[in-house]
């Protein structure tokens, strides 16, 4: 959980890699199974962007948004759309109690809009 908050946003094999930073020999299941136990409690939260594996973050319960960089893949919170949560609602919710709302912004970030602006005409 530590290793989430201090790199929100990581995917497994990059929480794998930090926990073994700071533990020492862990395996790669008990990674994943604690991911899995922290997400079922609500202490973490699982996103999937599009193209993506999985990532986790500590910041849960407050229906924020993210930011996706098309290039790198930098995710980044966006606080609530509009209002409290679930931010949006649907034109008709066929019957569903809406409680969230997921939506991801997806764009280029500043740095690699910067190298892209950088970078002579035929390299782009």
């Amino acid at each position: 959980m530590n290793a989430v908050a201090k790199q929100p946003h990581s995917d497994a094999d990059h929480v794998a890699a930090l926990v073994r930073d700071e533990l020492g020999s862990v395996s790669t299941q008990a990674v994943y199974d604690v991911l899995r136990a922290c997400t079922s409690a609500g202490l973490l939260r699982r996103i999937e962007p599009a193209g993506s594996s999985a990532r986790y973050e500590a910041r849960t319960g407050d229906n924020h948004h993210h930011l996706v960089c098309r290039q790198c893949g930098t995710v980044v919170d966006v606080d609530c759309v509009v209002g409290s949560a679930p931010c949006l609602t649907p034109s008709d919710a066929h019957g569903f109690a809406v409680d969230e709302a997921e939506v991801v912004f997806w764009g280029t970030c500043g740095d690699c809009r910067d190298t892209s602006e950088a970078m002579p005409d035929h390299q782009r």
